[in-house]
């Protein structure tokens, strides 16, 4: 099995984050200031230089604004509309 950041899900996982920061209005600083993170936290997290642990996701699922089983299952269902296009 390959590592983790380079697997198809953990770039749909990275694609959410992205999104949700965005939609909430948040710079990559802001959000890890709120995170009381150091600048650069957010940059390597969307870069997936820097991975994150589910209490760290839900942190920030917090900080974003959207609830954690919400990012979950909008997770999934972006894995399943990501296999039916690709036919896998």
């Amino acid at each position: 099995m390959s590592k983790t950041i380079y697997r198809r899900e953990y770039d749909v996982l990275l694609t959410l984050i992205e999104k949700h920061r965005k939609d909430s209005g948040l710079t990559q600083v802001a959000c890890s200031t709120a995170l009381g993170r150091p600048q650069s936290f957010m940059s390597d997290v969307e870069t997936g230089s820097r991975r994150l642990d589910i209490v760290q996701l839900r942190d920030l699922c917090n900080v974003l604004g959207i609830e954690f089983q919400v990012l979950i299952a909008e997770f999934e269902t972006s894995l399943s509309a990501d296999a039916g296009s690709t036919g896998r």
